[in-house]
């Protein structure tokens, strides 16, 4: 099953709409090398204008990476050395309705963080399932 994740740019102050797009443009052609399923642009989640079609509004610098759960920590660690040398702030990343910011952390710090929000996100252990199923069938 894949697993849908949220990628948003956090741009600097002085950065506007169409240097995230070229941003987003750029970290699109790099997740697309992954193995993931789909990345696509992400639609706005803030009010749509007076006569505009609801929906229509692109975010400017948001993506949607479609991926199985396996290929998730490449999404993040490939999202996390894009990063350095980028004129942003950060990105937020959504996954399962929780979110985190790769931003100004120290490199063992942003590692820690990943693993710990992926580790919320995992299946339990395989071993784990099997032990309770055979403890269920002995009682």
């Amino acid at each position: 099953m894949n697993s849908a994740v949220r990628l948003e740019l956090m741009g600097l102050p002085d950065t506007d709409e169409n240097e995230l797009r070229r941003l987003r443009g750029q970290l699109r052609r790099s997740l697309l090398e992954l193995d993931v399923a789909d990345v696509r642009l992400a639609r706005s989640s803030g009010d749509v204008p007076s006569g505009a079609k609801s929906g229509q509004l692109i975010a400017a610098g948001t993506l949607v990476v479609t991926a199985a759960p396996f290929v998730l920590r490449q999404v993040f660690q490939l999202v996390d050395t894009w990063l350095k040398n980028r004129p942003v702030r950060g990105i937020k990343v959504e996954l399962g309705g929780r979110t985190i910011e790769l931003s100004d952390a120290s490199i063992a710090e942003r590692e820690r963080l990943i693993d710990a929000f992926l580790a919320s996100h995992e299946p339990a252990d395989a071993d784990e399932t099997d032990i309770d199923q055979m403890q269920t069938l002995t009682s």
